[in-house]
């Protein structure tokens, strides 16, 4: 394998696309595959071998490789194109939604998050004596109107600080942890393809009630699978080989999923601060990273990432 993988990298050129390729397994995920995606997933490729072949070369014989970056980012168009890439190389992939692990359908996930958010909101306001009759009288309207998490309120109201803290740690202590999604079992799945497992029940979820199911997927070809999720680069779980970071900044995936128009209340005071959480998540990971993609397309070291997140602007090394 470790002969293929070098003979690989020495001849690849990139396939012909067609219109359509396989994508994840989410069911209803919408892919758009761009030039932009194109590019980045060429870029890509090569550097995954070198990796993978590095890897082999220790006797391993299956990789997990995870695609990962804020909400919108272009994950799935990108793990698909890898996927692809590699199917056509000789080298079987699958490509894994992470999407289908939360604990919680979209819609109760959606109101868990905003749930945690306000209550510890709330909490702080009591812990630091501003909850008065008065107070918790406009937060209420505030939340009617679904504008309690704009920090604009603080100009006018300066309590509003106290709740805005309390509930963003909360919510900290929910967004891509395990209170939120099943890593224990997204880890099980990854041991059992590492352990040359050739049928595994993966997860498919939908977005109401009824829709939640499993299905018998054959990996007994598969050398190579792909995890695309936001949290594919998680220290709450553990197996993956060569985690590959997409870089944006929440404006960027602000207006990436106002295109897509993944939810209705992509403007909302409340998904900013989901993205500015995700992001800062992510951040604290990246160290892990052993390929990071800048928004333009060209390949990040650490450091150079490091100095584009404080700069906020594209850096190249």
């Amino acid at each position: 394998m470790v002969q293929d993988i070098a003979q690989i990298r020495k001849n690849w050129v990139q396939p012909v696309l067609p219109e359509e390729i396989p994508h994840g397994d989410m069911p209803g995920d919408k892919v758009e595959i761009g030039e932009e995606h194109i590019a980045k997933a060429k870029t890509v490729f090569p550097v995954l071998l070198e990796e993978m072949e590095r890897i082999l070369e220790t006797g391993q014989e299956k990789i997990a490789i995870t695609v990962c970056g804020g909400s919108g980012v272009g994950k799935s168009e990108i793990a698909s194109l890898l996927a692809y890439f590699f199917n056509e190389a000789g080298i079987g992939a699958y490509v894994m939604s992470g999407d289908n692990y939360p604990h919680r359908i979209p819609k109760y996930n959606d109101a868990e998050r905003l749930w945690v958010f306000r209550e510890g909101g709330v909490r702080q306001m009591a812990a630091d004596g501003v909850l008065t009759e008065e107070n918790r009288t406009l937060l209420r309207q505030f939340q009617e109107q679904e504008s309690d998490a704009d920090p604009a309120h603080t100009a006018d109201y300066p309590w509003m600080e106290r709740y805005l803290s309390g509930g963003r740690k909360a919510l900290e202590g929910y967004l891509g942890t395990k209170r939120e999604s099943d890593f224990e079992e997204v880890e099980q799945i990854v041991s059992a393809f590492h352990a040359g497992k050739t049928d595994i029940w993966l997860r498919r979820m939908g977005r109401i009630e009824t829709e939640l199911w499993y299905e018998p997927v054959d990996f007994s070809g598969i050398r190579v699978l792909i995890i695309e999720w936001t949290h594919g680069n998680s220290d709450c779980y553990e197996g993956i080989d060569i985690p590959v970071l997409l870089n944006s900044t929440p404006e960027e995936t602000l207006a990436h999923r106002r295109s897509r128009n993944r939810d209705g209340k992509t403007d909302s005071p409340f998904t900013t601060l989901v993205l500015e959480i995700e992001q800062e998540r992510l951040k604290t990971q990246a160290h892990k990273a052993k390929v990071i993609v800048a928004k333009s397309g060209e390949l990040l070291s650490y450091e150079a990432y490091c100095r584009q997140m404080e700069s906020g602007k594209e850096t190249k090394e």
